[in-house]
């Protein structure tokens, strides 16, 4: 990894993204010492502009970063290093240091979708009208399409394969917020099992 650490007058921007969601969570400085001491030790060190030293992330909070990967733009005079954060990233309590709203990806999206429809109880609306069926109809709903889902693995068609998945993971949305669940809870027990 050729870094250009002349251009930025021997510091060079640092974007930090968590290795599991892809959400940016903060921005510091590098000098050559702070990325050679980050990529021997597997922990973020920045060089503090204000500090005028080099300052390990969470060396008094105890909210690491633990290093995944690092790339470089191809300018070669940025950094992306994607981490696993121990704790909230952000000296003001946020989870990121752009706000605490975590981007999770387009499921958490669609989830947000499917809880407003029926929160708002449209009625057009093929959500609302299936989770108004009850529990027993949305839970047969997700095992239908499991069972759909197993049939197409069989076959060699991806496409409908794919669609199927689709169809479950959407039924399993709805599934959940009639159980008053959500896609983190689940995502809670599957962290904690990855321990």
């Amino acid at each position: 990894m050729n870094i250009n650490f002349n251009k930025g007058g021997g510091l060079v921007p640092v974007i930090i993204q968590d290795d599991r969601t892809l959400q940016v969570l903060m921005l510091g400085y590098m000098n050559e010492e702070a990325f050679e001491k980050t990529k021997n030790e597997g922990i973020v060190t920045f060089f503090s502009r204000s500090k005028n030293k080099l300052w390990t992330k969470g060396e008094e909070s105890g909210n690491f970063l633990t290093v995944k990967s690092i790339d470089i733009d191809c300018d070669q005079d940025t950094i992306l290093i994607k981490t696993v954060p121990k704790n909230i990233v952000c000296h003001s309590g946020s989870f990121s240091c752009f706000g605490n709203k975590s981007y999770k990806g387009f499921l958490y999206e669609l989830e947000e979708k499917i809880n407003q429809r029926i929160d708002e109880e449209i009625e057009d609306s093929y959500t609302y009208s299936l989770f108004q069926k009850g529990i027993n109809k949305m839970a047969q709903k997700v095992g239908e399409e499991a069972v759909e889902l197993v049939i197409e693995a069989k076959d060699n068609n991806d496409y409908l394969f794919k669609n199927e998945a689709a169809d479950l993971l959407y039924h399993y949305l709805i599934l959940l917020k009639a159980k008053n669940m959500s896609l983190e809870n689940i995502e809670e027990i599957l962290l904690e099992r990855n321990k």
